[in-house]
């Protein structure tokens, strides 16, 4: 089978990088060892020239798989003419002996382990695995090695691929083969490590698979939501713990690059970077999971990659260092020939000057966490971060930018923008008067320029022509983002223009469930598909409002839009109802985890009985 439907991939990860595996078996991509090193396995963007690790089954008539429940342990069950068998994979990840108060909660041990059961009759088949190294732009040499493992070396360069397995191994042309006959109760390994010196060690495989169970079952053991989509949350939870990179503390917006936005288009981009804004509410994510300590990682990961404590905070991040500048890879023909492929992100240097309203709520969500007693790192440079952070907010109100859809043309006062910014102060504001972090002139001044903030977005985003709040002052165009600003507070969720623009977006902008971000012209050929996040957004509103009747049962329709794993990636496309774009996408995982805790606080409050409007500061 080619060119799989995105919906069909499922991921293993080890905080430091992953993998993604089709329902047929096939490990179509994989970037080794970080989440943005050059692809190793990239069939994902060309069934052609890129490489996978296969697994191919004599007979085969049905498939299914499943995670083990709380760990991202795939299992994937083929039912065969002769027999069942059942492949495990995962990557190890195992338990310390004593988390540090810094850095990885976990051993990483470089590897992806496949192990294939036979658990009824008898299956024969072979594991086939072919590297393409550079995104396929370097060639590859198969040496064996004593001991019976093949290393797969990238032509010219040190760093490789080493197989091992239970099986014996053969070269064949550009890629290595290990045939199996297995009977009942029978059972066959294959390691892959991107390390040279590693044989993959395969006699230890189950007691590898037994390890990383434990790490995943106690970090989903701490957990504190226990609502009515608790499968669904702690899913997304795994998979925001996956797009974390340990040993930097970092958070990329998803696991994969250059998967279209649109089909035609060109809106193929690369995500597998530190978004400030992307990062900061998945931080708000892990808070309301009661995971603080991953919040306090994406700290560290600023202090490393920004030592000015705020004053030269950026769009985004590499997670070793810079982005790189944005290429096109020519030579790869993309997702169903959807290209271009990229790799890096011009973006990069846009002004969205909403994420300091972004950080800024991560980091109050973070101090509340903790009581504002925050680890001496964070608190010995807390006043002068705040500092820097609202003399940004300041200096650039009054400035046009990109926006949060980065748009490739011109700067506009954008609403959503500006609603982020009073977020910011807002937030400010409310730290300072819980730690002694600045002056009460200096508060004060914080306090008025938010008034000041919020009356102008009140009356020059209202579009009393279109009866709505619209994408920027003097606009004529609906945008999803708005509704995001009434989550944060920016706009009352029960003002009859917030209910107008709620109707009018649903209106102009829904397709049934789904919502795309905006209509207008925005510099690409081609309409994208509906933004998913931005369902959930309207979800969010809906409770606010006070209406759950209407938000619980369309937050259940929507998650029945993720694949049968509970897995989405950043948009839907409303005529078909296959997924589009990067995948896992760690911003509408994060979606589905504050608004299933909206809904379970808008439930508390019904029971409550109490008469007080429903406000909480959860998320987008």
């Amino acid at each position: 089978m080619t060119d799989r439907p995105i919906e069909d991939y499922a991921i293993i990860g080890d905080t430091c990088t992953t993998a993604l595996v089709a329902r047929d078996g096939s490990i179509d991509w994989l970037c080794w060892p970080c989440h943005d090193s050059p692809a190793v396995f990239l069939r994902l963007l060309d069934e052609g020239k890129g490489g996978a690790c296969e697994i191919l089954l004599d007979g085969l008539r049905e498939t299914r798989r499943r995670y083990r429940p709380g760990t991202t342990i795939l299992e994937t069950t083929f039912v065969t003419a002769t027999g069942t068998l059942t492949l495990t994979d995962f990557m190890p990840l195992h338990p310390l002996d004593e988390v540090p108060d810094e850095g990885p909660d976990g051993a990483p041990h470089g590897r992806i382990v496949r192990l294939a059961t036979c658990t009824s009759g008898t299956v024969t088949g072979r594991f086939r695995v072919r590297p393409t190294f550079n995104y396929a732009r370097d060639g590859a040499a198969l040496e064996p090695e004593p001991g019976g493992t093949v290393l797969c070396r990238r032509l010219g360069k040190p760093e490789g691929v080493c197989v091992a397995a239970t099986l014996p191994l053969t070269v064949a042309g550009d890629r290595v083969e290990a045939a199996f006959a297995l009977a009942n109760g029978e059972g066959a390994s294959l390691v892959l490590s991107h390390r040279e010196d590693d044989d993959g060690d395969v006699g230890q495989a189950a007691a590898s698979l037994s390890a990383t169970q434990d790490y995943w079952e106690e970090w989903s053991g701490r957990c504190t939501y226990d609502g009515a989509h608790r499968d669904d949350v702690l899913r997304s939870a795994l998979v925001l713990k996956l797009l974390t990179h340990a040993p930097s503390g970092g958070i990329i917006a998803a696991a994969t690059t250059s998967l279209p936005e649109a089909v035609p288009g060109t809106r193929n981009f690369d995500y597998r970077y530190v978004w400030m804004r992307d990062a900061s509410f998945t931080v708000t994510a892990f808070v309301n999971l009661g995971y603080v300590r991953e919040a306090a990682e994406f700290l560290r990961f600023l202090r490393d990659a920004d030592k000015t404590l705020g004053r030269d905070l950026k769009l985004m991040y590499g997670i070793n260092g810079r982005v790189p500048e944005e290429e096109i890879l020519g030579h790869l023909r993309g997702w169903r020939g959807v290209g271009p492929v990229r790799i890096g992100n011009a973006a990069s240097g846009q002004d969205q000057y909403d994420i300091y309203g972004e950080f800024l709520v991560a980091l109050h969500a973070f101090l509340d966490a903790v009581d504002y007693d925050p680890p001496v790192k964070v608190n010995d440079h807390l006043a002068e971060v705040l500092g820097h952070l609202t003399d940004h907010v300041i200096r650039c109100r009054h400035a046009p930018d990109h926006g949060i859809w980065e748009l490739r043309d011109e700067k506009r006062q954008i609403l959503h923008t500006k609603g982020m910014l009073w977020v910011a102060l807002d937030r400010a504001v409310q730290i300072a008067q819980e730690v002694d972090v600045a002056s009460p002139e200096r508060v004060e001044e914080w306090r008025r320029v938010a008034a000041e903030i919020r009356a102008e977005y009140h009356e020059k985003g209202w579009n009393s022509h279109v009866g709505a709040y619209t994408q920027a002052y003097g606009s004529d165009d609906l945008d999803a983002a708005v509704l995001r600003t009434v989550l944060f507070g920016a706009f009352d969720a029960h003002s009859p223009r917030v209910a107008a623009t709620l109707e009018a977006v649903s209106a102009g902008l829904g397709d049934g469930d789904l919502i795309y971000r905006y209509r207008n012209a925005d510099g690409f050929e081609h309409p994208e598909a509906t933004f998913a996040a931005c369902a959930f957004w309207r979800v969010g509103c809906l409770a606010l409002a006070g209406r759950t009747e209407e938000a619980e049962p369309l937050f259940s329709r929507l998650l029945e839009r993720g694949n049968d794993l509970g897995l989405f990636a950043e948009e839907i496309d409303a005529a078909s109802g296959e997924q589009r774009g990067n995948v896992p996408q760690g911003f509408t995982h994060m979606a589905i985890i504050n608004h299933a805790v909206r809904l379970d606080r808008a439930a508390r409050h019904r029971e409550s009985r109490t008469d007080e409007p429903c406000q909480w500061a959860v998320g987008a």
